[in-house]
């Protein structure tokens, strides 16, 4: 019966040498393809980003040259709008003013006009009575 253990495999020193010389070889590769991957990795990573740095310095003129024809069109839309507002606005101060007219009621503007006429009417109407006042005497 020992010369049936001695034949099995479990029982072979140089088989089971040549077994843990081979799982440490995997072992071995094992690390290595890990240590490659993760470098490997880094450099891809690395020209990804360059990659998209590129692409984003490409595209980046040609969103700005976008961004600065919609301003541009925006712009023309609000002048457009606000001179449109200015006639409307000037439109209708005329027409109110107008029918304030109509109905006998006089702008600001009017009103302190004739409040300096006024003013200048009485200046001269009481120059005018003190000089009567002094040729009376």
């Amino acid at each position: 019966m020992s010369d049936e253990n001695d034949n099995k495999p479990e029982n072979d020193p140089q088989l089971a040498a040549k077994i843990k010389g081979s799982a440490r070889q995997i072992w071995l590769a094992g690390l290595g393809a890990y240590t490659k991957a993760e470098e490997d990795t880094g450099r891809f990573f690395e020209r990804l980003v360059q990659e998209g740095e590129q692409l984003e310095n490409k595209t980046r003129g040609v969103v700005e040259k976008q961004i600065k024809s919609v301003e541009d069109r925006v712009e023309g839309v609000r002048e457009r709008a606000t001179g449109t507002w200015d006639r409307l606005e000037h439109m209708f101060d005329e027409r109110v003013s107008g029918a304030l007219r109509r109905l006998g009621i006089h702008r600001r503007e009017e009103i302190e006009s004739m409040e300096r006429r006024i003013e200048a009417l009485e200046t001269e109407l009481a120059r005018l009575r003190k000089r009567a006042g002094d040729d009376e005497e």
